[in-house]
């Protein structure tokens, strides 16, 4: 008899836009008393949807938390490294605590290190640049896991070998919303799981005659890409997941919806 079943589901962040200044007032004052600022209330809006969704693991946060980096990353100056790099990060501590508040057990997504477009006027070393700011990201994410943040979505369109090494852990995932397959090679060779759309699957499948695959995260999957996916791995190995570039409507709903196959 076909039983019907249900893929584990997850995010990877989302994008929420910009709200007038009327409703970003009357949420401001919704939350005196604690930071409450653009950065916050695109936290807030980036998460709120999932939960009531019904997606199994949450995440707050997308390439727009780069504001809040910027403003914590004491030694950068308009971009510029133009002293030792080092994090203040009281609002960043905030923010955690606000994304734990909630969804318990929830990620927090943001751009990788060099995807905050830094340039270096202080090190003038490739290698000492790069270790001070996958440092300044570790001291980053530590003061969220301590506030009780799960883990962290690193965002590239392309990655960087450097971080890759440096920062790659169970509790730190890489992702490319749109990967070429020397992206997917990167990721699956540090990572042994990757996300990727439906137009990747097969190239993923591809490299693993070279690569070690223990997970497939389909971003927006469809009934195709689910079957595809089951082809090659365990139900408990593929998980329905999405990234909202658009943070709005009913986009997780229909992620949980089509995170259905037939058994």
């Amino acid at each position: 008899m076909v039983k019907r079943r249900t893929l584990a589901t997850r995010a990877f962040g989302a994008e929420p836009g910009l709200p007038d200044t009327a409703g970003l007032a009357d949420w401001i004052a919704e939350h005196r008393g604690r930071t409450a600022d653009l950065v916050t209330y695109r936290l807030w809006q980036s998460l709120a949807p999932q939960v009531p969704a019904g997606i199994g693991l949450p995440c707050a946060g997308g390439r727009f938390y780069e504001d809040r980096i910027l403003q914590c990353l004491a030694g950068v100056t308009d971009k510029r490294a133009a002293g030792e790099i080092h994090v203040d990060p009281p609002a960043i501590i905030e923010d955690a605590a606000g994304i734990v508040v909630q969804a318990k057990g929830a990620w927090c997504a943001m751009p990788a290190p060099h995807g905050l477009g830094i340039a270096d006027g202080y090190y003038h070393d490739e290698d000492e640049w790069g270790m001070a700011i996958c440092e300044a990201y570790r001291s980053i994410m530590r003061a969220m896991r301590d506030t009780g943040v799960a883990g962290h979505v690193l965002i590239a369109d392309h990655m960087d070998e450097t971080e890759l090494a440096a920062l790659a852990r169970q509790n730190v995932f890489f992702f490319s919303p749109t990967p070429d397959r020397e992206t997917l090679a990167m990721l699956l060779e540090r990572q042994k799981q990757v996300a990727a759309g439906k137009d990747q699957l097969q190239t993923v499948f591809d490299l693993t005659s070279e690569f070690t695959l223990k997970r497939i995260f389909i971003i927006d999957p469809d009934r195709a890409s689910i079957g595809l996916a089951l082809s090659h791995l365990d139900p408990d190995q593929v998980i329905a997941a999405g990234y909202h570039a658009e943070g709005n409507g009913d986009y997780w709903k229909n992620i949980v919806s089509h995170a259905e196959y037939l058994e």
